[in-house]
């Protein structure tokens, strides 16, 4: 299965008690699928990464796998820890989950931000220590901090036929063009995760799009990226609202997207344990700009229809 197009980084819903909301999780599966993904992204910052015991990382992990029912590939991370035995044991066990790829957070990689040598050094003793079969994926996540890739570090790994996608944090066209580039003649995939340079990063050769707002209205960006060639004025049109769209990312994001789906169904409660604080006191007005970014989505599918 390719990993690459629309590939959400998925939220993970809470109950009023503050324990995973599994019943929600897969019917959030489900919208993702019937709304465009190609692939799920499962324990990822989005899913609160850093907030998930172990246990919750392989059962959320295990239930979209299973609610997924190989519709689309599913790859998740779940590699947060610090010491090397703790990273092992994770890696460990999402590639015991059947995942489609394992996907590896650079900055773990590279915990004091040490350079290239510690970087490889300590994936070579990492990849000894897992299964020979292991697919892997990188993610320059930027919590705790976020560790860019070199080009010689993209060139290196481009070198290993088990790594098959990158999702880019970079946020600069030019680097990301440079990556699509240096990985031509590879399995790599370089897919951007940034919604003001989406359109333009796929028209580049961005292999799809792994940003947040995949959590609000992931089937534009579908039509974005299926027709990212097109001469229609529309498709400008929709790529300058999307980009417009993803700058609401600082009010209150996770609890942002979550709120969208109380609003639509999906599952009950919008909290998160990333922002404990209600985001509707926090944030002025930020349901109204939720509604706003909702009635131009539908606008722009009624439109495209």
């Amino acid at each position: 299965m390719e990993i690459q197009g629309i590939i959400p980084v998925m939220l993970t819903p809470f109950t009023a008690n503050n324990e995973v909301d599994y019943d929600g999780l897969r019917k959030l599966t489900d919208w993702y699928i019937d709304n465009g993904a190609d692939t799920l992204f499962a324990t990822c910052q989005s899913s609160e990464i850093l907030y998930l015991s172990l246990e919750e990382k392989i059962k959320i992990t295990q239930t979209v796998i299973d609610q997924t029912k190989g519709r689309i590939p599913v790859v998740t991370s779940g590699h947060t820890g610090v010491t090397f035995d703790e990273q092992v044991a994770e890696l460990q066990a999402m590639y015991d989950t059947g995942a489609d790829a394992v996907i590896l957070i650079t900055n773990r990689l590279d915990p004091n931000n040490e350079g290239t040598a510690i970087l490889k050094a300590n994936f070579e003793k990492l990849l000894s220590a897992l299964p020979k079969d292991i697919t892997l994926g990188l993610y320059e996540c930027p919590v705790p901090y976020r560790r860019l890739l070199t080009d010689e570090e993209i060139t290196y790994f481009a070198g290993f036929n088990n790594i098959v996608v990158l999702k880019d944090v970079s946020c600069d066209l030019a680097t990301v063009k440079r990556r699509l580039e240096l990985t031509k003649n590879s399995k790599l995939k370089i897919v951007n995760a940034n919604a003001a340079i989406a359109f333009d990063a796929m028209k580049a050769g961005s292999q799809g799009f792994s940003g947040v707002f995949n959590n609000i209205h992931p089937d534009l960006y579908a039509y974005l990226y299926k027709n990212k060639e097109s001469q229609d004025p529309i498709i400008q049109e929709l790529a300058h609202f999307l980009a417009i769209c993803g700058a609401a990312e600082s009010f209150g994001y996770p609890n942002f997207a979550k709120l969208m789906h109380v609003k639509i169904g999906t599952f009950k409660h919008y909290g998160s344990r990333v922002i404990p604080a209600d985001i509707k006191e926090k944030y002025w007005a930020v349901e109204e700009l939720l509604d706003h970014i909702m009635q131009g989505s539908d606008l722009y599918r009624r439109k495209i229809k």
